[in-house]
């Protein structure tokens, strides 16, 4: 699909209106970056969304916003019609954590702790049960293709199997959609393809939703949909 084209059929899951972010200097508000510019987007359920732009375009900041990391400077971001930033802080927080997983560039995995106990994590905290946990966490690093890694610690792991824990530790809450900013952007081609493979793989057989942003062009090229900023606006063209 080309640039700007949205996904027929079902209505938006997310939606970001009038989105803006200005960062001021320290000490006042004199001097002013201004981030992002107005952006309105639509993601829809199952999709794969690729944002793409230069260095310093806004694509993290938008990210970091959609995931409730960061609070916009104005506008709304609406997950099935609510208002996410009218919620309070405790409330945004358990939203975050039962609703959205995050991919960072670097796995932050806990070096201390084995493959399982680092994807249980998340449903951990949430407040499920251990044994439920165990079970859930083992079958999501089957799905990844770790099932024979389990016990492995994070320095027993080669890059691209840190990532993989990563994307299966975002699966842990069963999110609306997983946000993932420059997942293979630390790892050699071979390991980036098979890590861009995965992501299309739980897109088609679980329906989850990503939003991704890349320098990775052939990933982009594969993905259901590219949105690109420049200037912190989005560009359609």
């Amino acid at each position: 699909m080309g640039v700007g084209e949205e996904t027929p059929g079902a209505a938006p899951m997310i939606v970001t209106e009038s989105l803006t972010k200005t960062f001021y200097a320290e000490g006042g508000k004199t001097s002013k970056l201004c981030v992002l510019r107005g952006v309105n987007l639509e993601i829809r359920e199952g999709e794969i969304v690729a944002v793409v732009g230069a260095s310093g375009a806004g694509k993290s900041t938008l990210l970091h916003i959609m995931g409730t990391l960061d609070r916009p400077t104005s506008g709304t971001v609406k997950y099935n019609g609510v208002d996410v930033f009218k919620l309070s802080d405790d409330e945004l927080a358990r939203f975050r954590n039962r609703h959205v997983g995050f991919v960072f560039q670097f796995h932050h995995l806990l070096p201390e702790f084995s493959a399982l106990e680092n994807v249980s994590m998340p449903a951990l905290i949430s407040g499920k049960k251990p044994a439920e946990v165990r079970r859930k966490a083992a079958d999501l690093l089957a799905l990844v293709g770790l099932g024979d890694r389990m016990e492995s610690r994070p320095p027993q792991l080669s890059g691209g199997e840190q990532q993989r824990v990563a994307v299966a530790r975002s699966l842990m809450n069963s999110p609306k959609v997983i946000l993932a900013d420059e997942p293979s952007g630390n790892l050699d081609s071979e390991n980036a393809q098979h890590l861009h493979r995965l992501i299309r793989e739980l897109s088609r057989t679980i329906g989850q939703t990503f939003i991704v942003v890349t320098h990775n062009e052939s990933f982009a090229a594969q993905s259901d949909r590219v949105v690109r900023i420049a200037d912190g606006v989005i560009r359609t063209s």
